[in-house]
């Protein structure tokens, strides 16, 4: 068999049974509930321990996590296959343990904490992003960090677009420590117990009709001082190492949901038939067929490009970048295809096209916006390769780089990941005024 598939790297026979398992648990067991976790509350929190149960027993919670915490210890390039086929689902990864994995990234250096996360003891969320100040750009980080005299500290602040709140017990909030001039020097992380005094539940905040995000606020609250994350001022490398490698998973479950509304417009365009014949033999509708396979198939390499890169240890920025936007734009444009050969059936509840359009809308914002990818890549391959603009010297500045960093920065989420890590990103540059 041929080391290749469609352009990127064969899913290696181990794996195949593992992939075409988890495509049949998230086709028959969490897809048909997808209405009651859009809805959230107890009923989709209860729905999801209970698939999670039904996953662990089948051996299917955790492929990615490593041996000795209960995974099966895939690598990432392994489990990019797998991740694929698990996120057909937006909730997937919450139900088979995705969105497990790059906690267990944040959690470095808290060896209890990831034992709880590997056992499905602990919930956490993440709590990067603050009302009124841009989520892709972290310099502007306003919530405060106060050292007490006994080394613990005290949080002020707020939070939203906090993913999955409701169910965590520990939240990763990234904040100044006190006295820390503006910029993304002097921000660190803290693990948050969610149920510390002062920690507070604003509201929820739907997105496009969807639950499962929130508004915090941080009234005082007192954390442990063996509650930083890394180094105090290292909050951006803590961050970057999981906004790094959950780009790249969710270009995976991107792919997963691109063909499974694919999969539905060419059903659609077979079956439906009008008074000159079936959808399917017009050729408008083939267009947006074909066009809808170009994207898929065009980027499904890009996004293993960048998946095999980070697992050899390599740098993966640029291949990341622009995996991250064509994945974005593929699913926009697929299920938008789909929804217009279905009509306004495409737009109501009996099928999951307006949940996948809402994720391919969402997409080109999560995780930063396509904009800051697309000016970020640019730069990068302008500053590493100056004889293909002359050797400017305005692309060898430091400062014209400095928004390309921004790419590190964090816009919210939820997000999902293999257990490895991959190289400290080098420091910001002084952003350009």
């Amino acid at each position: 068999m041929s080391d290749f598939e469609w352009g990127e790297p064969a899913c290696p026979p181990h794996v195949r049974p593992l992939r075409e398992r988890v495509s049949a648990f998230v086709r028959d067991r969490i897809v048909p509930h997808e209405d009651t976790f859009d809805a959230g509350g107890r009923r989709a929190r209860e729905l999801t321990e209970r698939l999670t149960r039904q996953a662990r027993t089948e051996g299917l919670w955790g492929l990615a996590l490593p041996r000795d915490l209960g995974g099966a210890g895939l690598s990432l390039l392994e489990y990019a296959h797998v991740a694929e086929a698990e996120g057909a689902s937006d909730h997937g990864p919450a139900v088979l343990g995705g969105s497990a994995l790059l906690d267990l990234v944040t959690l470095a250096g808290h060896d209890a904490y990831r034992e709880q996360v590997a056992d499905g003891r602990l919930s956490l969320c993440n709590a990067m992003t603050e009302p009124g100040t841009p989520g892709s750009d972290p310099a502007l980080t306003t919530t405060r960090a106060t050292r007490e005299p006994d080394g613990s500290w005290t949080l002020r602040g707020s939070k939203w677009f906090v993913s999955g709140v409701a169910a965590a017990s520990l939240a990763a909030v990234l904040a100044r420590t006190a006295g820390a001039p503006p910029g993304k020097n002097g921000l660190s992380v803290l693990l948050v117990p969610t149920s510390s005094p002062g920690f507070r539940v604003v509201r929820e905040l739907p997105v496009l009709g969807a639950g499962g995000q929130w508004e915090i606020a941080l009234d005082g609250v007192r954390v442990p001082a063996d509650h930083l994350v890394g180094e105090e001022g290292e909050g951006l490398r803590v961050v970057a190492r999981r906004v790094r490698l959950g780009r790249l998973l969710r270009c995976l479950r991107w792919l997963g949901q691109a063909e499974r509304a694919f999969t539905l417009m060419c059903g659609r365009a077979c079956d439906r038939r009008t008074s000159t014949g079936r959808l399917a033999d017009h050729q408008l509708v083939q267009k947006l067929v074909f066009d809808a396979l170009l994207a898929i198939r065009t980027t499904r390499p890009l996004v293993f490009e960048a998946v095999a890169r980070l697992d050899a240890g390599l740098d993966a920025r640029t291949e990341t970048g622009l995996a991250k936007v064509a994945a974005a734009r593929m699913l926009r444009q697929v299920t938008d295809a789909a929804i217009q050969v279905h009509g306004a059936e495409g737009l109501g509840p009996d099928t999951a096209l307006p949940r996948l359009f809402r994720t391919g809308r969402t997409a080109g914002i999560l995780d930063g916006p396509d904009e800051l990818h697309i000016t970020a890549t640019a730069r990068r391959v302008l500053r590493e390769s100056p004889g293909r603009c002359g050797g400017s010297a305005e692309a060898a500045r430091p400062e014209a780089v400095a928004n390309e960093r921004q790419a590190g920065g964090v816009d919210n989420g939820v997000s999902t990941g293999a257990h490895r890590e991959c190289a400290e990103p080098p420091e910001p540059a002084r952003r350009r005024r």
